[in-house]
Parts: structure tokens; C-alpha cells; sequence
């Protein structure tokens, strides 16, 4: 797994922040306060470059240098933490049929959702861990 940072520009909005990544177009988030406009923008931008990646689009290399835009209203940066997407191993498991027949019966992709399953369940474990 490969760890990258990219920075964070947040602005004030009417209804909390809204935060964008000048690294990587298109990417923007919102929150209603600090700690969810910061944990809005590293959700969106883990989905944006996994998007990216299973488009086929080259990732974009995180800048050191992003100069000051004096027309955004800035309050403040933050160098946001995402695991790059990487390369599909394929994997041969064993599991209750009951359960690959109720994962089924709510999934159209089986690999996407036991995938999506394990980042919730290492997400909740890395929370534990922190707290």
C-alpha cells in the first residue's frame, strides 16, 4: 500500500467550509465544521483517485509547492493522507455459501463488496486503535 499527501486548500463557505485539491482537479468536498470538512476531503479524494485509477487515468504526483491564489479566500491548508489505489491481485478464499448468497443477493460486484467490507472493518480498527 502506498501513502501519498496532497494538499488541501479549505475556504469558508455559507454553510461551514468547502475544500478543494489544486493537484487534482475536480475534487472538492464540504463540511459543516473543521474535523468533517478535513475528513470529507480525504474520503473524496480517495474515491476520486480510485475513480481515476479504474478509469485508466494516470494519478497525479502530489506537488511541494502550491502557490497562493489571491482570489481564493483560503482558510487554511492541510496535507491530506490517502492510500493509492493499486494493481488487482486475484484471490482464492473460502466461505460460507450462505453468506456469498447474501452478498450476492445486495451486490452486483462480489470482489467490490468484500473489498469495500475489509476498508470499513481495517477504518473501524484503525478508529480503536487512535482512540
Amino acid at each position: 500500500m502506498t501513502i501519498a499527501h496532497y494538499t488541501a486548500v479549505v475556504e469558508r463557505s455559507a454553510t461551514g467550509f468547502s475544500v478543494f485539491f489544486p493537484d487534482v482537479p475536480g475534487c472538492v468536498s464540504a463540511g459543516r465544521n473543521e474535523r468533517e470538512v478535513f475528513e470529507n476531503a480525504e474520503e473524496a479524494l480517495a474515491a476520486h483517485l480510485a475513480e481515476m485509477a479504474a478509469a485508466g487515468e494516470p494519478l497525479p504526483d502530489p506537488s511541494t509547492d502550491i502557490p497562493t491564489d489571491p482570489e481564493v479566500d483560503e482558510y487554511c491548508r492541510f496535507l491530506a493522507r490517502v492510500e493509492l489505489p493499486g494493481r488487482a491481485v486475484r484471490l482464492n478464499i473460502t466461505m460460507d455459501e450462505g453468506l456469498v448468497a447474501a452478498i450476492d443477493k445486495v451486490a452486483n460486484n462480489r470482489s467490490s463488496f468484500l473489498a469495500d467490507a475489509a476498508r470499513d472493518a481495517l477504518a473501524k480498527r484503525r478508529t480503536r486503535i487512535v482512540a
